[in-house]
């Protein structure tokens, strides 16, 4: 059914490429970071062309929940621990950044931008989270420990984060398209040092942005070993309650919540790709239990990169790439991600100073426990046999019961009963 943002979001429809063009900037990839990152630019005065594989917004930011908020779970007393101090508060004041820009641009907007504030409940630790308010005092923010939640089930409390926000993400993209270079059915098939090849033609660009999802180009940046990706489930039901904020649970695979106008959004559940899942029989079994009046109106799956510590790869591909940048790996969070990521490069691009270039560069430590477990399912993928194969790294594809889809364990991607490519890395479809 796809998720509800399309009803009257109006995008328009751009033209394939024909031709051999020249720009300053080109940013392959059309969500919400590729189109962010054109606007920023294009405000910046800087020429810039954006080329689309399929449709703008088709993609990731089409399934996204559209939460507008610098509350990532439980992530600031991770932070300091991981970090200290110091870029722990530039996290958190990079995507309060965000939030406010977010907020500048929608006012002028009919997106549906509502405030709402942001709460990560736990079911059974209030320990985990006194600490991260402990972790959030630290810092400086104004958060609130929530005793009481208006959910239809018991936890041990909630972080409160006051006036973040929500909207629709659709209806937003189509408003910043206006004035921007945007080719769509436009697939990038290969990157020639600065030049990006397409069916039809040629782009010459002094920088490219690669804003994917999932960066393609495999022999710089290593990124088919520090990120995996995860899919997760939502529906969207009338006649469910009015929550009056947004939810989400601290727990790896727990559910979140939050209100579309007369609909309540019920999500999570969470795997890694190409695991087994229930997908959506899990949330249509809960609003059965808890909203039995309840109708399902839409159903949806997204899926999210995860890195190895937690932090976006914002910034240049790799240590060895000249002019070449890219933003990925937002762990759930793509809004704000996505705006951080379009002020960063924006900045990098013209030569400026930015002050979280170093927390979000691609090329920071990999060291992480999570390296080993990306390792692992890798390893063992590669070793199981099977017919059906990736052709972005030869891993073994699993059938996904619920989509009907062969899914790849090891990077995510995801193909059709036909064969037919539906998520990158990939950059094809599976051969008959």
């Amino acid at each position: 059914m796809g998720a509800p943002w399309r009803k009257n979001a109006a995008i328009k429809s751009f033209e394939p490429l024909k031709e051999e063009i020249r720009t300053d900037v080109l940013v392959i990839g059309g969500g919400m970071t590729g189109l962010l990152c054109a606007y920023m630019l294009r405000q910046a005065g800087i020429d810039c062309v954006l080329a689309e594989a399929k449709r703008i917004g088709s993609g990731i930011t089409g399934n996204t929940t559209a939460k507008i908020t610098s509350q990532h779970g439980l992530i600031y007393d991770r932070l300091l621990r991981s970090f200290g101090a110091e870029k722990a508060g530039l996290y958190l004041q990079a995507n309060e950044t965000a939030l406010r820009k977010y907020r500048e641009l929608c006012s002028g907007i009919d997106c549906g931008f509502e405030e709402k504030d942001a709460f990560v409940y736990s079911l059974d630790s209030r320990e985990k989270l006194e600490k991260e308010i402990a972790a959030l005092d630290r810092l400086g923010f104004p958060a609130k420990f929530a005793e009481q939640l208006p959910l239809p089930f018991l936890t041990a409390g909630a972080v409160e984060f006051p006036k973040q926000a929500q909207f629709n993400p659709l209806r937003f993209m189509s408003a910043i398209t206006e004035g921007l270079r945007i080719y769509e059915h436009t697939a990038v098939q290969e990157l020639i040092e600065r030049t990006a090849v397409t069916k039809d033609g040629k782009i010459f660009a002094d920088n490219i942005i690669i804003a994917t999802h999932f960066p393609f180009i495999n022999k710089h940046g290593s990124y088919f070993l520090k990120m995996y990706q995860q899919r997760a489930y939502v529906i969207a039901v009338e006649g469910g309650a009015d929550l009056r904020g947004m939810y989400v649970d601290e727990a790896e695979g727990g559910m979140s919540f939050r209100n579309a106008g007369e609909l309540l959004l019920i999500g999570g559940r969470g795997r890694r790709t190409g695991k087994k899942s229930r997908g959506w029989r899990e949330l249509q079994d809960f609003a059965e239990q808890y909203y039995p009046e309840a109708e399902e109106k839409y159903r949806w799956a997204a899926q999210d990169c995860m890195t190895l510590d937690g932090v976006p790869y914002i910034g240049k591909y790799s240590e060895r790439t000249r002019e070449l940048y890219t933003a990925t790996g937002f762990n759930k969070w793509g809004m704000t991600g996505s705006m951080v990521a379009a002020m960063l490069l924006a900045d990098l691009i013209q030569g400026k100073e930015n002050p979280y270039a170093a927390l979000f560069s691609p090329s920071r430590s990999m060291l992480r426990p999570q390296l080993a477990i990306n390792a692992f399912e890798a390893a063992i993928s590669l070793l199981t046999p099977s017919v059906r194969r990736c052709p972005h790294m030869g891993c073994a594809l699993k059938w996904n019961d619920s989509e009907h889809t062969w899914d790849c364990p090891c990077h995510g991607s995801r193909f059709g009963m036909d064969g037919r490519l539906l998520e990158n890395p990939s950059m094809g479809g599976l051969k008959k």
